[in-house]
């Protein structure tokens, strides 16, 4: 049986057979496979479980800022699109429950206009709710996972699941709750207060943000984590150091603003990427015995 098939009978949910997926990557690498659109809560517990029943696998694809998409995926790729009012977001709320897929930019615009403490943490990432979450995202400002009170999870069998959390549920650049093929679709959240001094520091983040980071190029944000100890063993200075800044391959080039970003001049695909990345990861183990791991997932 295909994937057209197990899945064509579902309600809220959209196939597009060997669809072309560059402009769903941050780093718009080539990439061409079969895009699965989720529109409702109950078509993603039909459309996760008829999979399953049916032995496919399946990725996750947010806004494709911290993954790298293969040139040709022989696994479909689910991207959650559940309506969201922003009427919602036009007054402040002490705990907020909001779809997975609605982005970054929408909550920072609302915690721009509110000064809400904390949400100053994402400021500038290019993610979906869920994805942040996922991969507990954050900046020199903060990490998402503290803000987080409650994960609402559709696992692969088509099961709901509430997950509260707490100081265990996060770590550095991940989560620590998810199992495999689990979705996240709702999340439950928190601020920390309001000061009318947030907004003038999230706009002051932004513009640091544009002054030191290529943000305007393709790239899929940081390439690797820091270091683990304090986070003081910077990947981006010691790539710097290593004069690499501008080292190019195949259209993937090392960016000469922040040399832990990777930006795509041309037209670069999932293997020229991760050649890049290997012959830095070689080089960092050559010249200084440091073996950084990836932040964007491979």
């Amino acid at each position: 049986m295909n994937i057209k098939d197990i899945i064509s009978e579902i309600d809220g949910v959209e196939l597009e057979l060997n669809k072309d997926l560059t402009k769903f990557s941050t780093m718009r690498l080539k990439c061409t496979g079969d895009l699965i659109t989720v529109r409702s809560v109950e078509g993603l517990k039909a459309c996760l479980k008829s999979l399953t029943n049916s032995s496919v696998k399946y990725r996750v694809l947010g806004m494709g800022a911290n993954q790298l998409l293969e040139e040709v995926s022989a696994i479909p790729y689910i991207k959650l699109a559940l309506p969201f009012d922003k009427s919602y977001l036009s007054e402040v709320k002490e705990i907020y429950s909001l779809p997975a897929s609605v982005s970054l930019s929408v909550l920072s615009s609302h915690a721009v206009k509110n000064g809400l403490t904390g949400w100053e943490a994402f400021t500038g990432i290019p993610a979906t709710l869920g994805g942040a979450v996922f991969m507990n995202a954050g900046t020199n400002l903060g990490e998402i996972g503290p803000l987080v009170k409650k994960v609402f999870v559709i696992d692969k069998d088509g099961e709901e699941k509430e997950i509260t959390t707490d100081e265990s549920s996060f770590s550095y650049r991940k989560q620590n709750f998810l199992s495999e093929g689990d979705f996240i679709y709702q999340v439950e959240m928190k601020h920390n207060g309001e000061d009318p001094a947030i907004s003038k520091q999230i706009k002051d983040y932004l513009e640091l943000r544009n002054r030191t980071q290529p943000l305007k190029e393709w790239t899929c944000g940081c390439i690797f984590k820091n270091s683990k100890n304090k986070r003081t063993c910077l990947a981006g200075k010691f790539i710097d150091i290593m004069g690499l800044k501008g080292l190019t391959h195949n259209g993937m080039r090392i960016s000469p603003k922040h040399a832990n970003f990777m930006e795509n001049t041309d037209s670069a695909s999932h293997k020229d990427v991760v050649a890049l990345i290997n012959i830095i990861k070689d080089e960092l183990l050559l010249q200084y015995g440091v073996d950084f791991e990836t932040e964007v997932k491979l």
